[in-house]
């Protein structure tokens, strides 16, 4: 597969490198030298120096022949223009990224494929839409719903007191009789980030963080085992004024929350003050700890920094981690931050790249992948695919499936209901199969969902 990065910026760097681990025919443009010769001593991939929006540059860089062009350089016009000359000269998709959400508000009524971008990417969005779906659910530290919350995807850390520490897998899913969840990885409390794909006798241990498949009445199952309660989120402080920011603030703030926000730059503050009304939109400097108490930090149930410095981000979430606040989320940058996840005492770190990174993967996957995500500091995908008739794994009982060890079946959608399907369920054609799988196994699945 070839594909064509316009941009070697943080973001466009990220994909190149995640894409070159896939063996995959890499080009990446840029008019910054000095990023192109990083990425060529540290990737195998070819680089061209010269203007993205170059014809005889995109021909020089055979866009044309092209399976798929990912515009994402820092000027969202830019990108739009690519995408557009390079489905022009033959390149079979072109994906853009944008900062303007209002464009993908739009896209049912503006037919942006007609224009030659075939796929619109906001990676602010993205965190924002990350970061809200883990308000949704205050003891959990991942948060991610296939087909509008279908099935979800939840993770979280098991304290002694946790009715099922020391009972295998099997054992804790004969408390209820109906099973409404699976867990589908488990990260031991050692710290490696080595994963174990749980099997019937796994054991699970104080300190493990476990994710889990459930559907929507699992949810409920999984807090008592647990052995927590669900609290609600309704006092909520965020630091920063961006984008992301205000995102978050204007969908949060119209659920009848309390919502703070903390915004340095006097005009960006004013703006902010304007365009949300339901917002307490607060001047002053978001490390200042003084400040903060002032605006009753402490009777926040869930702050959120997502300041455009990582370093402001996980401190000030260490910070209001001190004060007791419940829920905290830190968006970083730094992929060397965000490899520490939640082991620094930061309930969830938010990481754009990488979202960015999830969204995209799904269109160089073989077989019919709709959707991909990751697990923080875990190494282990989520792919959730489309079954067709002549799918291998179609009309056939899973526990007859040759499925590798290192992946699991976490549920299955048919017909837009979640089903939590175990060894005597047939997956059939039209079905949606999410599974869980180490590397060493995803070729191994997706040769079977081909």
């Amino acid at each position: 597969m070839k594909i064509v990065i316009a941009g070697a910026g943080e973001v466009g760097f990220h994909l190149a490198k995640l894409l070159s681990l896939e063996s995959l025919d890499i080009t990446l443009l840029d008019l910054d030298k000095e990023r192109l010769q990083y990425a060529e001593g540290h990737l195998d991939i070819k680089t061209i120096k010269g203007d993205c929006i170059s014809i005889s540059l995109l021909e020089e860089a055979h866009v044309g022949s092209s399976d798929l062009l990912i515009a994402v350089t820092s000027e969202e016009t830019t990108n739009l223009v690519v995408a557009a000359l390079s489905k022009q000269l033959g390149c079979k998709k072109t994906i853009a990224r944008i900062s303007t959400s209002e464009f993908l508000k739009k896209n049912e009524s503006i037919n942006f494929s007609s224009l030659g971008v075939d796929e619109l990417i906001s990676p602010e969005l993205l965190a924002s839409e990350e970061i809200i779906q883990l308000l949704d659910q205050s003891a959990f530290f991942n948060n991610h719903k296939f087909d509008d919350g279908a099935l979800t995807l939840i993770g979280t850390t098991l304290d002694i007191s946790a009715p099922f520490v020391g009972k295998t897998v099997m054992e804790a899913a004969t408390v209820f009789q109906d099973i409404h969840f699976m867990p589908i990885a488990i990260q031991r409390k050692s710290g490696s980030k080595l994963s174990i794909i749980p099997r019937g006798d796994t054991i699970f241990n104080e300190g493990d963080n476990v994710f889990f498949i459930t559907l929507k009445e699992g949810v409920e199952e999984i807090y008592k085992l647990i052995g927590k309660t669900k609290t609600s989120i309704k006092n909520i402080m965020i630091l920063g004024g961006g984008r992301v920011a205000f995102n978050i603030a204007k969908k949060i703030s119209t659920k009848k929350n309390n919502v703070s926000l903390v915004e340095q730059d006097n005009q960006r503050a004013l703006e902010l003050a304007d365009k949300l009304p339901n917002v307490m939109v607060i001047k002053g400097d978001g490390t200042n700890l003084e400040l903060l108490e002032e605006e009753n930090l402490n009777s926040m149930d869930a702050f959120i920094s997502v300041t455009g410095d990582s370093e402001t981000n996980i401190m000030s979430c260490l910070m209001a981690n001190s004060k007791g606040i419940g829920k905290t989320v830190a968006l970083v940058e730094n992929m060397d931050y965000f490899k520490l996840s939640h082991s620094i005492g930061i309930d969830n770190l938010i990481n754009k790249k990488l979202l960015t990174a999830n969204a995209i993967f799904r269109y160089i996957r073989r077989g019919d992948v709709v959707e991909m995500t990751t697990i923080n500091n875990l190494d282990v995908e989520i792919l959730e695919f489309l079954v067709h008739e002549n799918s291998k794994v179609s009309n056939v009982k899973i526990k007859n499936l040759d499925f590798p060890r290192s992946a699991i079946i976490g549920g299955v959608i048919k017909n837009n209901k979640g089903i939590i399907a175990l060894g005597d369920y047939i997956i059939s054609p039209n079905d949606r199969v999410v599974v869980c799988c180490l590397p060493d196994a995803v070729e191994k699945v997706e040769s079977l969902f081909s």
